[in-house]
């Protein structure tokens, strides 16, 4: 055998079978682009569906009250446990009225198809100011800090938990768009053992302690057109998770900070990766 192709053998044997080599995260850029149709059709089907099966409640604890909906299995055996998924609004959802806070991101599990294959219970607080705020760090690169509102979202679910007992406290799901995503990335931060995944969409990154990131399950995405929270946000705290094997990050080339959240809406991308994971 020729010495050359004989190394190459070993190496590649070696590569693949050294149990102390491990792949990094998965990093896709996509080409997806969104006409005005599109955009207009995905959204009215969304807004077609019929929200009421989202029961109003209030969550209080002292001075504060957090509105919130919460969707609950479609076959709601006691016997079984099911996921929750907890949504976080943009900052044009801001308000007190439990009815805004239900946008795409919360509205995609009353789809047919998602709410009999994907059943799970669904939580969408609503805050009444930001629930995260940004500032430059001193890379002069965008940072979310959370409100003091958000700390009292670990009360809520603790609530919803005593109250509907067959959550399933391993698959705790936390899903944000803008705003939201940062909510949702604050929320790691601040109780990383509490969550089983989360997906973040065009996010101002948290970027106040990686190490309670470390081997989370984390879906970052975002319009590489973004300008309002501007991509090289998401890819610094991509950068910054170099060997996290469980980070994903999905760019989109073509879209910006107003069509990020369109090619999610009627697929079941969303919900099928995240039932995949487990803490």
């Amino acid at each position: 055998m020729n010495r050359n192709i004989f190394i190459q053998i070993l190496f590649f044997n070696f590569l693949f079978s050294s149990p102390s080599l491990t792949f990094a995260q998965k990093k896709e850029f996509r080409d997806t682009k969104v006409d005005s149709l599109t955009f207009l059709n995905n959204r009215k089907q969304l807004n077609n569906l019929n929200t009421e099966i989202f029961q109003k409640k209030i969550f209080t604890k002292g001075s504060v009250e957090i509105p919130y909906r919460i969707l609950t299995p479609k076959n709601n055996n006691k016997k079984q446990e099911f996921p929750l998924v907890i949504t976080f609004h943009n900052s044009s959802r801001i308000g007190y009225d439990n009815e805004n806070q239900l946008e795409p991101f919360a509205k995609i599990w009353l789809r047919d198809e998602i709410y009999s294959k994907y059943q799970c219970y669904v939580i969408a607080p609503q805050f009444n100011k930001r629930s995260s705020n940004y500032e430059n760090n001193v890379d002069n690169i965008q940072t979310s800090i959370p409100s003091n509102d958000v700390t009292e979202i670990l009360e809520l679910i603790k609530n919803v938990e005593k109250e509907y007992k067959n959550i399933d406290k391993n698959r705790i799901y936390l899903i944000g768009y803008s705003m939201g995503a940062s909510t949702a990335q604050n929320l790691l931060n601040m109780k990383p053992n509490k969550f089983a995944a989360i997906v973040s969409v065009a996010a101002v990154p948290d970027l106040s302690n990686f190490k309670k990131y470390k081997n989370k399950n984390i879906w970052l995405i975002h319009g590489e057109q973004d300008i309002e929270n501007p991509y090289i946000g998401s890819v610094e705290f991509y950068n910054k998770l170099s060997s996290d094997k469980n980070l994903t990050f999905t760019t989109f080339r073509n879209l910006n900070h107003n069509n990020i959240v369109i090619p999610f809406l009627i697929t079941e991308e969303i919900p099928k990766w995240l039932f995949e994971k487990h803490k």
